[in-house]
């Protein structure tokens, strides 16, 4: 059986973890899909999102699915790799999200622990319309 000092230390210990927790919540990053083909406009919006490990990139497609996002892979450490493919939930491929098909749809990334730098991404559907964005990480 747990002593009353010991528990209260845990008890101290635990609600102290939380409270540093909820200070060091991660951003929530909202990146619109946007295509316009009347337009000729194909785009994420914002095309450069500021982000750090852990924070939370919502894709969320506002018109002209299907969209997907899609990470650029040359120069990429196997390490970067690795974790934007761990991070990509219900993948379609190597670093690539599943297909977007309907306006509405949201895609969830949160940032893995990379490197400082530039991450580009596209829409495979529109790469020929040259729709892509980047990920800087901070």
């Amino acid at each position: 059986m747990m002593s009353s000092r010991v528990r209260s230390v845990v008890v101290t210990l635990l609600v102290s973890a939380s409270l540093a927790s909820r200070g060091s919540a991660q951003a929530i990053h909202l990146v619109r899909l946007v295509a316009d083909p009347g337009k000729k406009e194909y785009r994420f919006d914002p095309s450069v999102v500021i982000v750090k490990p852990n924070d939370v990139v919502v894709f969320q497609v506002v018109s002209g699915a299907p969209h997907s996002v899609v990470f650029e892979g040359a120069g990429l450490s196997s390490q970067a790799r690795g974790a934007l493919n761990a991070a990509l939930v219900r993948r379609a491929g190597d670093l690539s999200s599943p297909l977007l098909t309907t306006s509405g749809m949201e895609y969830r990334l949160v940032v893995p622990s990379l490197d400082p730098g530039s991450y580009p991404f596209y829409c495979l559907p529109h790469r020929a319309y040259d729709m892509r964005g980047e990920l800087q990480v901070k």
